[in-house]
C-alpha cells in the first residue's frame, strides 16, 4: 500500500485539476448572459449539468475502462504490446455495430451494445486461439498478428459500411468523440467504469492467470474460467466506449506499461493507478482537442492516437528504470 500511494495521490490530485480544466474549457462561455443576474446563474448551471460535467465524466469513465480492459487483455495474452485495438476486439464490436444497424435499424442503444459485445467478444476469442500457435519465444509476433486479425475485420466492417451507405457511421465510431456528449447519452459508460471497477477484485486472479495455465492450474486456479472472465469484462468495456463514444486507440497499450514500469507487475497496487492514469489521457487528449483549434474541435480519437503513438515510441526507445536500480546498488556497493 506504502508504494502504490505516492503515485495514486499524485495521479489524482492532476485528475481533479484536470477535471476543473474539462468543465472550464469549451465554446460556450460560462455566464455568457452578463454578470451575475438570476438567467446568468441558471445558464451557466445548465450548461454545467447537460454538457461539461457528462463530457468530463464520460472522458474519464472512457479513460479509465479501457486502460484496466488494456491491462486484463495483456494478462491474457501475457504480451505487453496488446490492447482491444490491437487484438481485433475494437474492430468486432465495430463490426456488430454494422451488422445490427443493417439487420435492425430502430434497435434501442442497449441491444446494439449487447450484440457489439457479443461480436467483440468472438474476435478477442479467435484472436486468442490465433496466438496460442505462436512461440512465446518471440514476443513481437504476437501483436503483429493482432494487427493483422483487426486488419482483416477492419476491412469487413468497411466493406459492410460501404454496400449499406453506412460509411459515416462507421467512421463515428472509428474515432472518438465527446463533442456530442450530454446528459442522457453517456451513462452506458457507467457500466464501464463499474466492470473496471469489479476487475480490481479479480486482479489476483488476473495476475496468476498472466503466469500461464500450467502455473495457473498448478495454483489452483481455474484457468479457463478466469480466460472467458477476463475476455467478456474486456468486450464489455470496449463495446461500451464504442457505442457510446468511438474507439479511442493507445490508451490501453501505453498507460498499463508506464504504470508497470513505475510500479511493477502486481496488479492489486497497480490497478488504480492503471485506472486514474487512463482516465488522465484521455482527460487530457479531449482539452487539447479542444484548444488546440478554439472554438473548433480535433476528435479525441484524434489528438490521442498521435499522443499514444509518441508515448508508445518512447517506451520502446527507453529502458525501464527499475532494471537500472540494481547496477546503480552494484556499483556504490563496489565504492564503498
Amino acid at each position: 500500500m506504502s508504494r502504490r500511494s505516492p503515485f495514486l495521490y499524485r495521479a489524482l490530485a492532476l485528475l481533479a485539476v484536470l477535471m476543473v480544466i474539462s468543465t472550464l474549457v469549451g465554446a460556450a462561455e460560462l455566464g455568457s448572459a452578463g454578470g451575475a443576474t438570476p438567467n446568468a446563474t441558471g445558464g451557466t448551471l445548465h450548461l454545467m449539468l447537460e454538457s461539461r460535467l457528462p463530457r468530463s465524466f464520460a472522458a474519464l469513465l472512457a479513460g479509465s475502462a479501457m486502460a484496466v480492459a488494456g491491462v486484463i487483455m495483456q494478462q491474457l495474452v501475457r504480451n505487453r504490446f496488446v490492447e482491444p485495438s490491437t487484438t481485433g476486439t475494437t474492430e468486432g464490436a465495430m463490426l456488430g455495430l454494422i451488422v445490427i444497424t443493417l439487420l435492425a435499424p430502430g434497435a434501442p442503444v442497449m441491444v446494439k451494445m449487447v450484440v457489439a459485445a457479443g461480436t467483440a467478444l468472438m474476435a478477442a476469442a479467435l484472436f486468442l486461439a490465433l496466438v496460442r500457435r505462436l512461440s512465446p519465444r518471440d514476443p513481437f509476433m504476437v501483436p503483429l498478428v493482432g494487427m493483422i486479425w483487426s486488419g482483416i475485420l477492419g476491412a469487413g466492417a468497411s466493406w459492410f459500411a460501404w454496400q449499406a451507405d453506412l460509411v459515416q457511421y462507421l467512421g463515428n465510431w472509428m474515432t472518438g468523440d465527446f463533442s456530442g456528449v450530454i446528459a442522457g447519452r453517456y451513462e452506458l459508460l457507467w457500466i464501464a467504469g463499474a466492470v473496471a471497477l469489479l476487475a480490481y477484485f479479480a486482479a489476483d486472479m488476473l495476475t496468476i492467470a498472466g503466469m500461464g495455465e500450467g502455473t495457473a492450474l498448478s495454483l489452483g486456479l481455474n484457468y479457463r474460467g478466469a480466460l472467458r472472465l477476463g475476455l467478456v469484462a474486456v468486450s464489455l468495456v470496449t463495446a461500451l466506449v464504442v457505442v457510446t463514444v468511438g474507439a479511442i486507440p493507445f490508451i490501453g497499450l501505453v498507460v498499463p506499461n508506464i504504470v508497470a514500469r513505475l510500479m511493477g507487475d502486481r496488479l492489486r497496487a497497480s490497478l488504480p493507478v492503471v485506472a486514474v492514469g487512463g482516465a488522465i489521457l484521455v482527460l487530457s487528449a479531449d482539452i487539447i482537442g479542444r484548444l488546440i483549434r478554439y472554438p473548433y474541435e480535433i476528435p479525441v480519437g484524434t489528438v490521442a492516437g498521435v499522443l499514444g503513438a509518441a508515448i508508445f515510441l518512447w517506451l520502446l526507445s527507453s529502458k525501464p528504470r527499475r532494471h537500472r536500480a540494481p547496477h546503480r546498488q552494484k556499483e556504490a556497493h563496489h565504492a564503498s
